[in-house]
C-alpha cells in the first residue's frame, strides 16, 4: 500500500479544507476506496475521515425523501420512506449484508468500477493510467459497455442504486469551501471519451452531503429488475430501474426507466420513456419501446448479447408493474 497521511475532519468545512489538497481523498465506509489501495489502484497521499459528520438522516418534505450521504446502505434499505419507492429498496439489495452494514449512500454513487484491467496494476488502463490504452476492447469484455462506451474506455459502473436513483431523476446536495449547489445525479457521471480518468463533475473537495429524490407519487408503482451471472452479490449484466403512472385501462400516463450493467454510466432511456407515454402497457407495445435504449450501441466481441438481453430486462420490468405478460 503507498504511504499516505491521515486526519479525521472535525466538520465540514475541516473536511472540505483538507480535501482541497491534491492527491486527496475522502473515506467513509472505505469499502471500496480501501480495496483499491491494497491493489494499488487508488494512491492517494492524503485520506480525510469524514464518518464523524453530521451527513445522516432519512426524511421526507415538501421537496421529497432526502437521503444523507454517510447513511449506511442497510440502513436506506430498511428504513419506511424509502421503502415506499419499491425501486430503490431493491437496488440496494445488490451487495453482501456486511458490504450493506459498512458502504455509505454517497460512497456507493461514486464507486469506481470493476473492471478486471483497471483492477490491474499490471495491466494498462486509461481510466487508471492515461494513455496507456484499453485492452477490454479487443480482451475480454463480456461484462463490458454496450452504451456510453469509447475507443478510450468500455468500463461499465458498478452501482445499482445509482441506476434507481437516475430512473427517478435523483438530485445531490454538494458542498465544498465557498458554496452549496444541488446537482442531477445524472449530471454528476462523466461519459468516458478521450478522458475516462475524469468520471465525475464534482470540483476539488467538494463533498456529497445528501441525496433528494423529488416527489414522485406513483413512484409506488416501480422496481428493480437484475439479471447476473449468479444469484447473490454478482454485478449485473443487465438491469432496469423502472416506475410507471398508469390509467385505470393500463395506460402509461408517465414513465420512467434506467438501466445498469450495459452502460459506462447509470443510462437513463430517455427514448425509450418517449416511445411508452400514451401507450398500453402491454407485451407488444414494451418490446418495441424498449428496442429504442440500444439504438447506437456499440457490443463488442464478447458482449452482443447484452443487446438483446437489456431490452428483454426492461420489458419484463415494465409488465411486471401491471401484473400483465400482454
Amino acid at each position: 500500500m503507498n504511504p499516505f497521511d491521515f486526519a479525521t475532519a472535525a466538520n465540514i468545512n475541516d473536511a472540505i479544507a483538507r480535501a482541497g489538497a491534491g492527491g486527496s481523498m475522502y473515506l467513509a465506509g472505505g469499502t471500496n476506496l480501501v480495496d483499491l489501495m491494497k491493489l494499488g489502484v487508488a494512491l492517494p497521499s492524503h485520506v480525510v475521515d469524514i464518518k464523524q459528520l453530521p451527513l445522516r438522516g432519512i426524511w421526507t418534505d415538501a421537496f421529497g425523501l432526502h437521503i444523507g450521504a454517510l447513511e449506511k446502505m442497510a440502513d436506506v434499505q430498511a428504513n419506511p420512506l424509502v421503502k415506499a419507492y419499491p425501486v430503490l429498496a431493491q437496488a440496494l439489495n445488490g451487495a453482501s449484508p456486511q458490504l450493506r452494514n459498512m458502504a455509505t449512500i454517497g460512497g456507493n454513487l461514486l464507486q469506481r468500477t470493476r473492471c478486471n484491467y483497471f483492477r490491474d496494476t499490471a495491466m494498462p488502463c486509461n481510466k487508471r493510467s492515461p494513455g496507456s490504452g484499453c485492452p477490454a476492447i479487443n480482451g475480454e469484455n463480456r461484462a463490458h459497455a454496450i452504451l456510453g462506451g469509447s475507443d478510450f474506455c468500455v468500463a461499465t459502473h458498478a452501482s445499482d442504486f445509482a441506476v434507481a436513483l437516475v430512473a427517478l431523476g435523483a438530485q445531490l446536495a454538494l458542498a465544498d469551501a465557498t458554496f452549496s449547489r444541488t446537482l442531477p445525479l445524472v449530471a454528476l457521471y462523466r461519459l468516458p471519451g478521450s478522458t475516462p480518468q475524469l468520471e465525475n463533475t464534482l470540483l476539488p473537495g467538494e463533498l456529497i452531503s445528501a441525496v433528494l429524490v423529488p416527489p414522485l407519487p406513483w413512484a409506488t408503482r416501480s422496481t428493480y429488475l437484475k439479471l447476473r451471472d449468479r444469484r447473490s452479490y454478482g454485478f449485473a449484466l443487465a438491469s432496469a430501474a423502472v416506475a410507471a403512472d398508469l390509467a385505470t385501462d393500463g395506460t402509461i400516463r408517465d414513465v420512467r426507466v434506467a438501466v445498469g450493467g450495459v452502460a459506462t454510466v447509470p443510462w437513463r432511456a430517455y427514448t425509450v420513456e418517449n416511445a411508452l407515454r400514451g401507450q398500453p402497457l402491454q407485451q407488444s407495445v414494451v418490446d418495441t419501446a424498449a428496442q429504442q435504449v440500444v439504438v447506437g450501441a456499440r457490443p463488442l466481441a464478447q458482449n452482443r448479447f447484452k443487446v438483446a438481453l437489456v431490452q428483454r430486462v426492461i420489458s419484463r420490468a415494465l409488465l411486471s408493474l401491471g401484473g400483465t405478460n400482454g
